[in-house]
């Protein structure tokens, strides 16, 4: 369950912007974009952010997770198509092997919604 470091580190990340604002404002969301080739599973990644920001400053804040589809490129047909995870990766016309991935790797924190109020203390 790699879901659990990942959430580590983005808490960390979090944390380390909170605490260089002057004022530390109120988190009401974090938005996550997660390609579907990451294999993060989100209802894991909910879980585990749930469970390690127990009293802490992001206590009951939201993680807003949008998947993004794996996307892959065929050279050799000039086209898009979309592999099947676990099932297949090649080219559904000519089935070239997977070699040019357009989207489906992301897992970044796409923005954080916040308001002016300042945050109650939390260590």
């Amino acid at each position: 369950m790699h879901e659990t470091d990942m959430t580590k580190a983005l808490i960390v990340t979090i944390r380390n912007w909170y605490y260089s604002q002057p004022e530390q404002p109120k988190i009401e969301k974090i938005h996550l974009v997660v390609g579907q080739f990451t294999c993060v599973e989100p209802v894991s990644l909910q879980f585990a952010f749930e469970v390690q920001t127990r009293n802490t400053f992001l206590e009951g804040v939201e993680l807003v997770i949008r998947d993004i589809p794996l996307i892959a490129f065929c050279h050799r047909c000039q086209q898009e198509y979309k592999p099947e995870i676990g099932l297949q990766y090649s080219c559904p016309d000519c089935n070239s092997p997977m070699e040019d991935i357009k989207s489906g790797r992301e897992l970044k924190i796409d923005r954080i919604e916040y308001s002016s109020r300042t945050a109650p203390t939390h260590n």
